[in-house]
């Protein structure tokens, strides 16, 4: 396995034989300016759950894009010549090709009905990550829209920033995950993938161990936080379940920095760029 684009710092992490995935009940729609990490609290005392060292909360990247007011109506957009040709070769909505291209760095691959992009934040994924099946802001103006949600501007940092307001106002050192559902290139379906991480290692290097024969493990790297966010995205759901919000308890890890860039490849080891 390729190592990740940015080698984050030694870490240890393990799970327990059991491991525990809780969706928290009664989180509210959020709306823009709200405090994520204020809505965590209130939903964990509603819930009647304490946390503990080694607990991590997934949060889905849907959450901190409505706080932050990541919504744009389609029809104020002017549509470039670019977007204009790849809405033609595609058979999408030119204006949201338009909103796709403004988060693009790169394209990846281009069909009818699909549009493939490298994001600014560095993954690959179908149309930017954008979200147009149901964005509309609270209180929109009489005949605006359509509407569309973009991804969250800095996942990695917002991650952090609920990190340690949680932190300090439970005393439990914990782990946070920003979740999103993608599709895959070569298998069906979407899965849960992490897009912000905080904490947690986004991933386990195991060069080195050995494994049950006692052979030292060469290529071994685990997507830890990508792990954690396919499991809960099993209880949160892809639907209607409103349900943005888990706890995993299980894991044991060690507190260090990290981010969701170390799950990338870069464009010159991506073999399907």
């Amino acid at each position: 396995m390729t190592r990740p684009t940015a080698t984050p710092p030694p870490a240890n992490a393990s799970c327990k034989k059991r491991l525990e995935i809780v969706a928290l009940d009664s989180v509210p729609i959020v709306e823009p300016g709200d405090d994520l990490a204020k809505i965590v609290l209130d939903a964990l005392v509603v819930n009647q759950w304490t946390l503990a060292t080694g607990d991590v909360i997934t949060i889905t990247s849907k959450l901190l894009s409505r706080a932050e007011g990541r919504f744009v109506d389609l029809s104020t957009l002017d549509v470039s010549e670019d977007a204009e040709r790849l809405a033609r070769e595609t058979g999408k909505d030119p204006k949201l090709v338009e909103l796709v291209l403004r988060d693009t760095k790169a394209i990846s691959r281009k069909a009818p009905n699909v549009l493939v992009v490298r994001h600014r934040l560095g993954f690959i994924s179908a149309n930017a990550g954008i979200d147009a099946s149901n964005a509309v802001p609270p209180n929109v103006p009489p005949g605006s829209g359509p509407w569309a949600l973009v991804m969250p501007k800095n996942p990695d940092k917002t991650a952090e920033a609920i990190r340690l307001a949680i932190v300090e106002a439970s005393g439990a050192e914990i782990g946070i995950v920003i979740t999103d559902s993608f599709g895959r290139p070569f298998r069906v379906g979407s899965v849960g993938v992490a897009v912000g991480v905080a904490g947690v290692p986004a991933v386990f290097d195991q060069r080195g161990k050995t494994d049950l024969f006692g052979r030292e493990l060469e290529s071994t790297i685990t997507a830890l936080a990508d792990q954690i966010a396919a499991a809960a995205d099993l209880v949160s759901g892809q639907a209607d379940e409103s349900r943005p919000i888990t706890v995993v308890r299980g894991l044991t890890f060690d507190i260090v920095p990290s981010a969701a860039s170390q799950l990338l490849r870069g464009s010159n080891s991506d073999l399907y760029a």
